[in-house]
C-alpha cells in the first residue's frame, strides 16, 4: 500500500532513492507529516539538530548509521534489491 507524504510536491513511499538529497526530503516530508520538529527528531535519536538539518538539506558527506537510525526512528525501513525487481 502506497503512503502519500506530502513535501511541497507529492511524494509516496515506498520512494526510489537515487540522490544524496533523496531521503533527506523523505525524512523532512515524514517529520513533518508526524508533527515533529527537527530539534524534536535530533534529540529523540540523541543527534544535534545540526545533523537533522544537514540530512534533509542533502548533505554529501552524511554519516549512514545515523541516517539509518532517524529513518528507523520515523518508521522507515531500507531496502535495497536488484533494478527491476520487485
Amino acid at each position: 500500500m502506497e503512503e502519500k507524504i506530502p513535501n511541497g510536491k507529492e511524494t509516496t513511499t515506498p520512494a526510489t532513492v537515487r540522490t544524496v538529497p533523496e531521503p533527506g526530503k523523505l525524512v523532512q516530508a515524514t517529520r513533518k507529516a508526524q508533527g515533529l520538529t527537527q530539534v524534536g527528531v535530533a534529540g529523540l535519536a540523541g543527534f544535534g539538530n545540526r545533523f537533522v538539518v544537514d540530512l534533509e538539506r542533502g548533505k554529501e558527506t552524511i554519516q549512514m548509521q545515523k541516517v539509518l537510525d532517524v529513518l528507523d526512528l520515523l518508521g522507515l525501513d531500507v531496502t535495497i534489491r536488484r533494478k527491476g525487481e520487485r
